[in-house]
């Protein structure tokens, strides 16, 4: 092996320091080393090792103005007070005048760290809003694929609807067919609008719970009972996203479904919710949504499994499973 190699071995097996620890410690070193001579009585001589030191300490001052900036004070004032070190017992204009001019090498090396700072800082932004730039286009084209294929959806749906003589099932699942296809254009001008104006107001939280209800389904009754009070703002936009999601799974996997009982209290310091469905008056549409999120447990990352994996970093707990003739889901979100 060789001499590269092994040195990148060492390199890559010792424990990286941050910048702001080595430039404090080398620091403070160097101003233990400065501050024994004169308190030691130490006759000040000229020595290789300040040819060694300096570079170094100056080196630490760029490193820790382009990554910590208040540590870089401790070895540019190093670099400052060390010709101490040569001009100690001297006379005092002697020491202030090198002093100084020592001091513009430690400033010109911070002054190089912070410029390198800014351009960090910018490259970060300019990375950002590229991101951003790009995940607006990505919105907008599935805005316009998925609205494309639902309003195609929602064409067939109404011109199957005047066809005469259909049956009362068939026009009712006509009629849901096409509701929801509206409800997803609505939802999708939503997202693209939030996307697009990401600073325009806090998320929904608790108090839109009732418009959720009420504009959920004119086929289900949605019974809500809200009893939490002062709560976060990041708590309330939290439960207000586990009750869509519940809702979302009713839509998706219930559509027998008539009662969806929807219940948001405070406990102490948490707030439990549980959103309950009849499933229609059968087992079919549980046993289906069960195998769907253990499936999306495996999977990851998506509807309730995604919000569970969230709550639990924060302290709380999201189950889903069947209940009753219909299926359950509870949330526990911190105050």
């Amino acid at each position: 092996m060789n001499l590269i190699g092994l040195w990148g071995r060492v390199v890559a097996a010792t424990p990286r320091v941050p910048p702001a620890y080595l430039a404090v410690g080398g620091g403070a070193v160097s101003l233990a080393i400065t501050a024994s001579y004169p308190l030691t009585g130490t006759l000040g001589s000229a020595t290789f090792w300040l040819l060694i030191e300096v570079p170094a300490l100056l080196a630490l001052t760029m490193l820790a103005a382009r990554r910590a900036p208040a540590a870089a004070l401790a070895p540019g004032l190093a670099v400052s007070v060390i010709l101490l070190r040569m001009v100690w017992p001297g006379p005092l204009s002697l020491i202030l005048a090198g002093c100084t001019g020592w001091s513009l090498g430690a400033v010109g090396a911070a002054a190089a760290g912070l410029y390198l700072r800014s351009l960090d800082g910018n490259r970060r932004r300019a990375v950002a809003r590229a991101v951003r730039d790009q995940q607006l286009a990505l919105a907008r084209d599935l805005h316009d694929f998925v609205a494309h294929d639902v309003s195609g959806m929602l064409v067939q749906a109404q011109a199957a609807r005047l066809a005469p003589g259909l049956p009362p099932q068939i026009e009712d699942a006509l009629r849901r067919i096409e509701d929801g296809g509206q409800r997803a254009l609505a939802s999708l001008d939503r997202t693209v609008h939030m996307l697009n104006e990401p600073a325009r107001g806090p998320a929904p939280g608790i108090d839109g719970l009732r418009d959720l209800a009420d504009g959920f389904s004119p086929t289900v009754r949605v019974n809500l009972l809200v009893e939490a009070e002062q709560i976060s703002r990041e708590a309330s936009a939290t439960a207000y996203r586990v009750v869509t999601e519940a809702l979302t799974n009713v839509r998706r996997h219930a559509p027998r479904a008539t009662t969806v009982d929807i219940a948001v209290t405070r406990d102490r310091d948490m707030v439990h919710i549980r959103v309950d469905d009849d499933g229609g008056g059968g087992r079919p549409e549980a046993d289906e949504r069960g195998s769907r999120f253990a499936e999306l447990g495996r999977n990851g990352g998506f509807g309730l499994v995604g919000l569970a994996e969230v709550l639990e970093t924060v302290g709380g707990s999201l189950s889903a499973g069947p209940h009753g003739a219909g299926w359950r889901v509870t949330a526990v979100v911190p105050v």
